[in-house]
């Protein structure tokens, strides 16, 4: 065991390791609620660890557990000796009782996130005392590594396909329980989630649209709708153009259905006031967090959410207004391989927050010159590797936008061009632009 801050032995408790063990053989009623706690790497003894995760594999393929089938699988395993067979033994010789099995699982755990602080500690003292980058930059790591550290996970480092494999396998099934048609947040767009299989865990989702399309109002759309849909999420959204009062205002109106105008004049009618105030008040109890800054970075935005509980989405309005890294250092540097640098930067930021981050992206000029004027991949304002970077773009498109005389008026277009959970292809919705508002086809506001 590597030697830190002088420590030769980690913190443990191998006896609470033990008896959580043989609380699982003497009653597999007590297996589901140590399984919440526990992961096979929370265990400092590898035999223990070994034990542990045999165990949860049976659970999750819902085979019978006890000390004779423990052994027959270890058995089948490979993983079967005299000297397993009489520590087994041993095992059950000191577990006091199966009672207290989640009370060993949780002095378990606290022993093993102990052990990640340390080596965190050693890890962020070794990179501030050899002076491994910048100040910003360490304190970036040490951030991380906190947040991993809270969030339970692990980054990097090999894994067994049987371990991923049970994951898998676990999630499915919870799935299956659930009964929910989508695996991720759904967005409230019943078409739109159909296409990208709602909002999942570290997806970057991008929104393209050229100035006035609508792209910032989907973005809070769907914040609205994961609000009302997913009650116990927090969503963060930082912002490089808008106000938080702006924000805030045209949440307002959607979620009133008071046009914005009216917001804006404060020419409302009794019955205005009756929605606004109720709308007030509901969005008040939302847990939507709201950041202006023209100068954010990814770093920034990474590091604020990292302190929200229970984060479920972020959205960012929009990437192309973005600082990098470098701050004014490298205002120089050519703009696309900045932009690209920042996409790379939010997809790192998604998988590592494992939540999905919607992005708002300005589209180039280049439609306006094609007679049909829907966007393409290409349209991306120095794309680079933005369209590489993201797991689904959609670009919206309004034929009204281009044609006052359309058969088709208040009609959006959202062009799914990159979907790496489905197809490619078009949902159409329904734009309200008096509260800038984006609802299904099917979905009409009742007065």
């Amino acid at each position: 065991m590597p030697e830190l801050f002088g420590l030769t032995e980690l913190p443990h408790n191998t006896l609470a390791e033990q008896s959580v063990i043989g609380s699982m053989l003497f009653d597999s009623r007590c297996i589901a609620e140590v399984v919440r706690v526990l992961k096979p790497e929370d265990f400092y003894s590898d035999i223990d660890r070994e034990l542990f995760e045999t165990i949860y594999s049976m659970f999750i393929y819902s085979k019978t557990i006890d000390a004779v089938t423990l052994t027959d699988q270890l058995k089948i395993n490979g993983h079967y000796s005299d000297e397993v067979r009489d520590y087994l033994f041993k095992i059950l010789d000191v577990t006091p009782t199966a009672k207290n099995a989640l009370k060993y699982a949780q002095i378990v755990r606290d022993q093993a996130l102990l052990r990640r602080l340390a080596q965190a500690g050693t890890d962020i003292n070794a990179a501030a005392m050899e002076g491994q980058g910048e100040a910003d930059s360490i304190l970036e790591l040490a951030e991380q590594k906190i947040y991993d550290i809270r969030q339970g996970r692990e980054n990097g480092g090999l894994k067994k396909v049987s371990e991923v494999m049970t994951e898998v396998y676990s999630n499915l099934a919870e799935a299956s329980k659930s009964g929910q048609k989508i695996p991720g947040l759904s967005t409230g767009l019943v078409d739109l989630d159909g296409a990208i299989m709602g909002l999942n865990k570290s997806d970057l989702i991008l929104v393209a649209a050229r100035p006035g399309m609508g792209k910032t109002s989907i973005a809070l759309n769907i914040a609205l709708n994961v609000a009302h849909l997913s009650p116990g999420v927090s969503i963060a959204i930082f912002s490089l153009e808008m106000s938080r009062a702006q924000l805030a205002r045209n949440l307002l109106a959607m979620e009133s259905q008071v046009e914005l105008k009216k917001l804006q004049t404060g020419q409302l009618s009794p019955n205005d006031w009756d929605r606004v105030v109720a709308s007030c008040v509901s969005i008040s109890d939302m847990n939507i967090l709201i950041d202006e800054n023209p100068m954010l970075t990814v770093a920034d935005i990474s590091a604020s959410c990292r302190r929200v509980d229970n984060l479920g989405l972020v959205i960012i309005d929009y990437l192309q207004l973005m600082t990098s890294a470098g701050g004014k250092s490298r205002s120089n540097e050519n703009r696309q391989t900045v932009v690209s640098e920042i996409s790379r930067m939010l997809k790192i930021m998604a998988k590592d927050l494992n939540v999905p981050v919607i992005c708002a992206s300005q589209l180039s000029r280049a439609n306006e010159s094609r007679q049909d004027k829907r966007p393409m991949l290409s349209d991306l304002r120095e794309s680079g590797a933005i369209e590489q970077d993201a797991d689904i773009v959609v670009a919206l498109y309004r034929d009204d936008y281009y044609n006052k005389e359309t058969e088709r008026p208040n009609i959006a277009e959202c062009i799914i061009l990159k979907n790496r959970r489905g197809e490619t292809g078009t949902v159409e919705l329904r734009w309200t632009p008096e509260y800038t508002y984006f609802s299904s086809l099917d979905t009409r506001h009742d007065e």
